[in-house]
C-alpha cells in the first residue's frame, strides 16, 4: 500500500502488491553473479552450500512448526499452507490453522485452494509459451495482430507479447473494478479489457512497470488464439494433464469445487470472512490452487516441463522462459518470461508472489538445488512481512553461505548525485489516483560520510535500511543483502534506481513534484482559504445573530475579500472535505466499492471546476489589487495570498487530474 495517499491511493495500496518502495521481501544477492542460466530437465551437479542444519523433513518440520504459528498469532491469520521440496521429493506439505473460521474446518494443504493472486500470471505465461510452440503465436509480434480491439498507438513502437512478459509494455496503473466480492458485478475478459485500457507512460521494452492488464492482455490474446475461455484453456492445457485436481481460474467458483475454497479473512479475524474474491482481469490474479497442486506445477517445471509422462511445455521453451530478459545490472535479480527472480545467500530462486485483499502467497523454484518452497496465508494480517521472515529464516538456516561484499570508500560528494525524490515507475500519471503520487515518494539523501537512507526502505525489524557503495553505482545495505543500482542517463545524471524487484525502479521527480514542495505549498493554501472561509463565516453569522449591533466596518484603505475569491475559497475546502470523506470510506472497508468511489470524484471533479472558474476572480483580484493606491499593504497582501492559493490548487487539480473524465483511476 500514509499522509495525503490514504485521500485517493488507499484504493490501490488495499489490492496492489506494493511496488511503491524497495520491498523487502525480495532480497539481493550477497555478489556479483552472472544472469541466471536456463536450468536443464536433471537436477544439477553442483553441491549444496555448507548448512548448520540438514534439510530433512524432521528439522523443516520442527522450523516452520515454530514460526508460522507464530507469524498467525502476531498477524492475526486464520490458515496457512505450506510446501517444500528438494531434488524431486516432498520435504514438507502441511496445512495450519483453519480455511473457515465458524466451521472450525482445518487447512489441507491437499485439498484447500487458496487465492494465490499473482502467482497466476505464470499460468498465462505458460499458456502463452504453449500456444508460441504450436507456431500460434509470435511472442515478437504487434500484439494487435492477435486482438479484436487496439491497444492505442503511442512511441512508434508496437508492444509484443515478450514486452507483456517483462512488464515492460509501458502501461500506466489502474485499478477501477479490479476486485470486488459481488459476482453480479463481473466483466468478460473482453469488456474489461477494452474498457480499462490504460495510457501508455513508456516506450516498449526500455522501463519496467509492473502492469496486471498487460497480463491480462496476454490471457485474452490466449482466450482469441485458442478459440477457448482462458479459465478451460488452463484447465484443459496445464491443470488436467498435471492433475492439478484443486485448481481453477474460475471466479466465482465452480459448484463442484467451491466447498474446498478457504475464505479469506480481514486484518482482524474476529470480523467475518471477506467473500470471494474476484480478480480482473483473471489471467493476472484469478487463480486458486492447493499446495499439493502447487508441488505438481512445480515438478513439472523443474522436470523440464513433463511430469508422469504428460508435458506442458517443452524442455527449451522452460530453458527460454527461466532465462534473463530483462534487467540493468548483473549485480541484481532480474525478469525471466513471466517468471522473477529472487536472490539470497548464492541460490537463485525463480517464480513469483500474490497478494490479494486477504490471500498473501509466495511460490519460488531454485533450479540448481531442484528446491521448491511455497506458502500461502489467508488474511490480510500477513500481507507485511511473514514470506520475506519465513523465505529469510529458512534460507539462511538451512543455505547459510554468504561472503559480505567490500564496501568501497569513496567520497561523500562524489556520491551525492543520487539524493533526490523518487517515485515508482508502476503509478498512475493520467488517471484520478495520481494525486496521491507526492504521498507515495521515497527521498534518498547522503549523509557526510556516503550512507545513502532512503526513508520509504525499511528492514524486517521497520528500520530504515542505511547502505554503502560496494561498486559504480552499486549500493548494499549494511546487514542485508538488499542492493541498489543507479541508472543514468547520456548526460550522466542519475534519472532512475533498479531496485530487488526487477518488475519496477524507482524514477527521478522533477522539483516542482517533490512532496515536501508539495505538501508546504497545500497545506498553507488551504490554511489561507480556511481563514478566509472562517472569516466570510463570521461576518455572516454577525450580521445574522447581532442585527441590532452597528456593522463592523474596515478601516480606512482595508479591504475585506471580495465575493469571487470567497465563492472560490468554499469550493476549494468542498474538494477536501469530500476527499476526506473517501479517504474514512476507504479507511473502513474492506474492499473498495467502485461505484461509490466513483461518486466522491463526481462530487471532488465538480466541486474542482467550480473552485478553478472562481479562482480566475481570485487571480484578477489579487493583480487588480496593486493598481490601487488607496488601499493598505495588509490588504494587498491578503489578496495577493488568496490569489496565489488559488493559482496553485488549479495547478494542482490540473497537473493531477482532479479534472478529468470520472471514471479514470
Amino acid at each position: 500500500m500514509t499522509r495525503l495517499r490514504t485521500l485517493v491511493l488507499l484504493l490501490a495500496l488495499c489490492i496492489l502488491l506494493p511496488a511503491l518502495a524497495l520491498p523487502p521481501q525480495v532480497p539481493v544477492p550477497v555478489k556479483s553473479a552472472a544472469p541466471v542460466t536456463a536450468a536443464g530437465s536433471q537436477p544439477s551437479s553442483l553441491p549444496s552450500p555448507p548448512s548448520t542444519h540438514a534439510l530433512e523433513k524432521a528439522d523443516l518440520e520442527a522450523f516452520f512448526d515454530g514460526l508460522v504459528p507464530l507469524q498467525m498469532e502476531r498477524s492475526d491469520v486464520a490458515g496457512a499452507t505450506v510446501l517444500v521440496m528438494k531434488d524431486g521429493k516432498e520435504l514438507l506439505k502441511k496445512g495450519y490453522g483453519y480455511s473457515d473460521i465458524t466451521k472450525k474446518s482445518p487447512v489441507d494443504p491437499d485439498t484447500s485452494m487458496f487465492r494465490l493472486a499473482s502467482i497466476s500470471k505464470l499460468f498465462t505465461w505458460v499458456s502463452v509459451m504453449q500456444l508460441s510452440e504450436q507456431g500460434k503465436l509470435d511472442i515478437d509480434a504487434d500484439v494487435n495482430k492477435y486482438l479484436d480491439f487496439e491497444i492505442a498507438p503511442a512511441f512508434g513502437k508496437p508492444i509484443t507479447l515478450r514486452n507483456l512478459m517483462t512488464h515492460t509494455g509501458g502501461f500506466e496503473e489502474v485499478v477501477r473494478d479490479i476486485i470486488f466480492v459481488d459476482p453480479k458485478k463481473a466483466h468478460s475478459l473482453r469488456d474489461f479489457m477494452m474498457q480499462n485500457q490504460p495510457r501508455r507512460m513508456y516506450p516498449p521494452g526500455e522501463i519496467p512497470a509492473y502492469s496486471n492488464y498487460g497480463v491480462g492482455l496476454a490471457g485474452y490474446i490466449v482466450e482469441r488464439v485458442s478459440a477457448e475461455p482462458f479459465e478451460q484453456y488452463v484447465s484443459e492445457h496445464i491443470f488436467l494433464p498435471l492433475g492439478m485436481k484443486h485448481s481453477s481460474f474460475n471466479e466465482p467458483m465452480t459448484a463442484e469445487l467451491a466447498p474446498y475454497v478457504s475464505d479469506g479473512y480481514r486484518a482482524t479475524t474476529e470480523k467475518p470472512a471477506i467473500g470471494f474474491e474476484v480478480f480482473n482481469p483473471a489471467p493476472a490474479g484469478g487463480v486458486s490452487s492447493a499446495a499439493g497442486d502447487m508441488e505438481k506445477f512445480a515438478l513439472a517445471l523443474l522436470n523440464g516441463g513433463e511430469l508422469d509422462g504428460h508435458r506442458i511445455l517443452k524442455t527449451e521453451t522452460r530453458d527460454a522462459m527461466w532465462t534473463r530478459q530483462f534487467g540493468t545490472s548483473d549485480s541484481l535479480p532480474s525478469i525471466c518470461m513471466g517468471f522473477y527472480q529472487t536472490w539470497r545467500n548464492n541460490l537463485r530462486f525463480i517464480g513469483h508472489d500474490g497478494d490479494l485483499v486477504a490471500f498473501h502467497s509466495m511460490f519460488l523454484m531454485e533450479p540448481s538445488q531442484q528446491l521448491v518452497i511455497f506458502v500461502s496465508y489467508n488474511s490480510a494480517g500477513s500481507a507485511a512481512r511473514n514470506r520475506a521472515e519465513l523465505l529469510h529464516g529458512f534460507v539462511d538456516r538451512y543455505f547459510p553461505a554468504y561472503t559480505p561484499p567490500a564496501f568501497q570508500s569513496i567520497p561523500a560528494s562524489q556520491l551525492k548525485d543520487i539524493a533526490g525524490n523518487y517515485q515508482t515507475t508502476r503509478r498512475a500519471d493520467s488517471t484520478k489516483l495520481a494525486i496521491g503520487n507526492p504521498a507515495g515518494q521515497a527521498v534518498a539523501k547522503v549523509d557526510k560520510d556516503g550512507v545513502l537512507t532512503i526513508d520509504n526502505a525499511k528492514d524486517l525489524r521497520g528500520h530504515t535500511r542505511k547502505w554503502k557503495p560496494i561498486g559504480k553505482d552499486l549500493w548494499q545495505a549494511e546487514g542485508d543483502q538488499a542492493r541498489i543500482f543507479a541508472i543514468r542517463d547520456s548526460s550522466g545524471k542519475i534519472v532512475r534506481l533498479a531496485i530487488n524487484f526487477a518488475g519496477v525502479q524507482l524514477q527521478r521527480v522533477p522539483w516542482y513534484e517533490h512532496k515536501a514542495f508539495v505538501g508546504i505549498f497545500l497545506g498553507t493554501s488551504l490554511i489561507i482559504l480556511l481563514l478566509v472561509l472562517f472569516a466570510s463565516l463570521v461576518r455572516f453569522f454577525r450580521r445574522l445573530f447581532f442585527r441590532q449591533r452597528p456593522e463592523v466596518k474596515p478601516q480606512p484603505g482595508t479591504l475585506w475579500i471580495t465575493r469571487g475569491p470567497r465563492l472560490a475559497a468554499f469550493a476549494w475546502i468542498m474538494v477536501l472535505v469530500w476527499f476526506a470523506a473517501l479517504s474514512g470510506t476507504l479507511q473502513n472497508a474492506d474492499l473498495p466499492s467502485f461505484p461509490a468511489i466513483q461518486r466522491y470524484f463526481w462530487l471532488i471533479t465538480w466541486f474542482s471546476g467550480i473552485a478553478v472558474f472562481f479562482s480566475i476572480f481570485a487571480l484578477v483580484a489579487g493583480v487588480r489589487i496593486w493598481q490601487r493606491a488607496d488601499v493598505r499593504s495588509i490588504s494587498r497582501v491578503k489578496f495577493s495570498l488568496v490569489a496565489v492559493a488559488c493559482v496553485f490548487l488549479t495547478w494542482c487539480s490540473i497537473h493531477w487530474n482532479l479534472l478529468g473524465p470520472i471514471h479514470r483511476f
